[in-house]
Order: structure tokens, then C-alpha cells, then sequence
């Protein structure tokens, strides 16, 4: 009974308008995506993104602050997505080994917010970010209503 719910963590790094971003193919619609991945057991939620960050894009990073939680009741298993606002600590972007993963990451990159439509990002989403995080800190109930 292992699969009831899956956790998700994701984090969102901010720097001069810049977005960080993976190019991992999410859908058929989009192949960018924020960094994250699933919570494993015994980690916190913090450990996790963290650990995901330095994992997907060579970035030592700390959480600042929990941006938004949702649900993905369509996934299978049942998922809860948690996004979080991160800080850069130290480090330098660099692609990740991919060893290990079915679905791998193949460039890592800062966006500019006015090409994240360019990459399926939705208006909704580019709105949240250039609004700093309206109702911040909030259960949003699905994922689909912060743009993702």
C-alpha cells in the first residue's frame, strides 16, 4: 500500500528576472520544467529540495520560504505538489550524471521570465512569478491553478 500518495517537492530560483530550469521532457506540450523531484523516505520536505537542486543543477541552495501546496489527484500514484522559493548559495550550474534516471535532464539553464510562454509555461504561472507569489504560503488546491 506504498503507492496511496507520492510527495513532490519543487523549487523556484530567482535571479535578475532569470528563472532556473531544467529541460527534461514534462508533456507533450513541454519539455522545461522547475527543478524537483520526489520527497524519499525519511527526508524532510527542506532536505529534499535541497538535495534535488544540488542533484539536478550543481547549485548548493536553502529554502527561503514555502510558496504554494497542490494536488495532482490525476497522477498514479495520487501526488502533492510543494513548491518553495529558493536562495543560491554557492555553486555553478552543471548537468547532472542522469545515471540513475528514466527520464533525464539535458540542459540546465536561467530563463528570462518573457521566454518561459516561448517553453509552455502558462500566463497564469509567469503572472505568480512577476507578482511575487500572491497568497504565498497557501494550499492552492490543483496544481493547474498556479500555472503548472
Amino acid at each position: 500500500m506504498n503507492d496511496l500518495l507520492q510527495v513532490r517537492v519543487t523549487g523556484i530560483l530567482i535571479e535578475n528576472e532569470q528563472i532556473l530550469l531544467v529541460k527534461q521532457q514534462v508533456s507533450n506540450s513541454r519539455a522545461w520544467s522547475l527543478p524537483g523531484g520526489r520527497v524519499e523516505q525519511g527526508e524532510t520536505l527542506e532536505d529534499s529540495i535541497v538535495r534535488e537542486l544540488l542533484e539536478e543543477t550543481g547549485l548548493h541552495t536553502r529554502v527561503v520560504r514555502l510558496l504554494y501546496l497542490c494536488d495532482v489527484p490525476q497522477a498514479n500514484p495520487s501526488l502533492i505538489h510543494i513548491s518553495f522559493l529558493m536562495e543560491r548559495m554557492e555553486g555553478e550550474l552543471t548537468l547532472p550524471t542522469n545515471e540513475f534516471d528514466k527520464n533525464p535532464i539535458t540542459d540546465v539553464r536561467m530563463v528570462p521570465f518573457e521566454q518561459l510562454g516561448e517553453l509552455g509555461f502558462s500566463d497564469t504561472f509567469v503572472h505568480i512569478l512577476r507578482h511575487d507569489f500572491p497568497e504565498s504560503g497557501t494550499y492552492k488546491g490543483l496544481k493547474s491553478n498556479i500555472g503548472l
